[in-house]
């Protein structure tokens, strides 16, 4: 009998701390520190000058950066008007999986974008800016949007021209 009573006591003990578990699991709220780095990945940032013209600046984004961001799309689809100039939707990092992809700002310079590139899109006003795939039929790429007012984490190279 005593064993019965410890069994049942067990089931119940277990059965309580899953059940208060369960409940807490919809309360918890993990927070992930991000790490120190001094790593990071090559970035082109696209930006307008106060006179609404389009140009670019290259640099960098630290790596482990936890970055303000609620969602993010992929697609392989091009349409030709997206090769006309255009100012960015939004802000966002664009993200090229596959392809080599040539933009132009507005006034004639150019620069690639390949894998492994950081494209940051904040040219929001003015002609903005035009892209060609070079020697790629295929431009696959994740967008993602960042949050308004949100820090980019861009280091501009000090050696601008």
């Amino acid at each position: 009998m005593k064993n019965l009573v410890k069994g049942i006591s067990l089931v119940v003990a277990f059965s309580t701390m899953n059940f208060m578990n369960a409940q807490d699991h919809d309360h918890k709220h993990i927070s992930v520190k991000a790490e120190e780095t001094t790593e990071f990945i090559p970035a082109i940032r696209l930006i307008n000058k106060p006179d609404g013209t389009c140009t670019f600046e290259k640099g960098k984004i630290p790596t482990l950066q936890h970055m303000n961001t609620s969602t993010f799309w992929m697609s392989n689809k091009t349409e030709e008007w997206e090769k006309n100039a255009h100012p960015a939707p939004r802000r966002q990092y664009v993200i090229t999986i596959k392809g080599n992809i040539k933009f132009k700002v507005t006034d004639g310079s150019t620069f690639m974008i390949k894998p492994g590139t950081v494209l940051l899109a904040e040219d929001l006003k003015g002609k903005g800016h035009s892209w060609d795939m070079v020697k790629s039929k295929v431009w696959e790429r994740l967008y993602i949007p960042i949050a308004e007012d949100a820090d980019d984490f861009f280091i501009v190279d000090k050696d601008q021209d």
